[in-house]
């Protein structure tokens, strides 16, 4: 799916910077899930250069706010800026300079109707318990990078017991044997990982 001027900056500032944002086929996919939901309160994990932001804000309800968390604060010095060329007002956005882990127990239970992450994948099970808090019964869990192969395992370096790859499969595995998630692999991008909290 072409992308805009908007998201083209926004790509070539992550590149710029070594980060991979979600591909425009999986950028895609997150828009859908937002509008189908009727989204008005979602989180993002990770905000890099405001790639998957701008997906998702496109598929949000037009009085939606994405809370969007991230360790560097210049990342998201460019996000906001890329979120405003993209037309959204300040408030449309809440940006969170801080650990995952640390800032998604400041959120409140039951709030949000999206969780999209894109961060460690050493830290996706904390990031999956938190999500079974903060999302509303029906809410829609976003894992990015879910598939074998992609990802932690395609990252150089990475080898059969790579920490990052091993995490990764024990979170799918908990996900799709979980009585409180319905799963689905999406094979967009390098993988989205969806699971809707059971009501």
């Amino acid at each position: 799916m072409p992308e805009d001027l908007v998201l083209q900056a926004a790509r070539s500032l992550a590149a710029e910077l070594g980060l991979t944002p979600v591909t425009p086929g999986a950028g895609a996919v997150l828009r859908m899930l937002a509008a189908a939901s009727g989204a008005k309160s979602v989180v993002e994990i990770g905000t890099g250069t405001g790639v998957s932001g701008v997906w998702l804000l496109r598929g949000m309800r037009t009085d939606g706010v994405l809370t969007t968390i991230d360790l560097d604060g210049e990342h998201q010095r460019m996000a906001r800026r890329i979120f405003a060329e993209a037309g959204y007002a300040p408030s449309r956005t809440r940006i969170i300079t801080g650990h995952a882990l640390d800032m998604l127990p400041r959120l409140a239970d039951g709030a949000y109707d999206l969780i999209f992450v894109d961060a460690d994948v050493t830290e996706y099970a904390g990031c999956v318990d938190a999500a079974l808090r903060l999302l509303r019964p029906g809410g829609l869990l976003v894992l990015d990078g879910a598939l074998p192969g992609t990802s932690a395992g395609d990252r150089p370096g990475a080898r059969a017991g790579d920490p990052a790859a091993l995490a990764l499969r024990e979170v799918v595995r908990a996900v799709r044997e979980s009585p409180e998630w319905v799963p689905a692999l999406v094979p967009a991008g390098e993988g989205l990982l969806c699971a809707v909290k059971s009501r």
